[in-house]
């Protein structure tokens, strides 16, 4: 079964980067937000197989709104993957805390990446990468 994208980032460049490269690769991204209570609706609206989630939005967080998919929609934790130009290293805490199953570094973006995340849940090498 084909998983499908949706994408939280508040830069339309990268929004725009990162479907080309995974619609290339065979991922649909299915919608995208830049704030989090748009994603917060579109989200339960779409029912995404897996959401991308920039751990910053403008003046908002990626982690808060990790919290807020678990605490007021239906999307499992299995399903976000945290984003950021920040090094994992930079985020560890943070990202360990948050409900999520994974951060992935943007440089390395990829559908190879995602679905290896996807595929291994809590598997600590393949859910940890940055």
């Amino acid at each position: 079964m084909a998983l499908r994208c949706f994408i939280v980032d508040d830069s339309p460049h990268f929004v725009d980067a990162a479907r080309a490269l995974l619609e290339r690769g065979g991922l649909p991204v299915i919608g995208v937000a830049s704030t989090t209570d748009e994603a917060l609706r579109r989200v339960e609206e779409l029912k995404p197989d897996v959401v991308l989630v920039d751990v910053e939005l403008g003046q908002e967080s990626g982690f808060d709104l990790a919290r807020r998919f678990q605490l007021e929609t239906t999307l499992d934790r299995s399903k976000v993957i945290l984003i950021s130009t920040y090094a994992e290293e930079d985020l560890e805490d943070l990202v360990t805390a948050a409900p999520v199953a994974a951060f992935l570094s943007k440089s390395h973006l990829s559908v190879r990446a995602i679905r290896e995340i996807v595929d291994n849940p809590g598997h600590s090498d393949a859910s940890r990468r940055s």
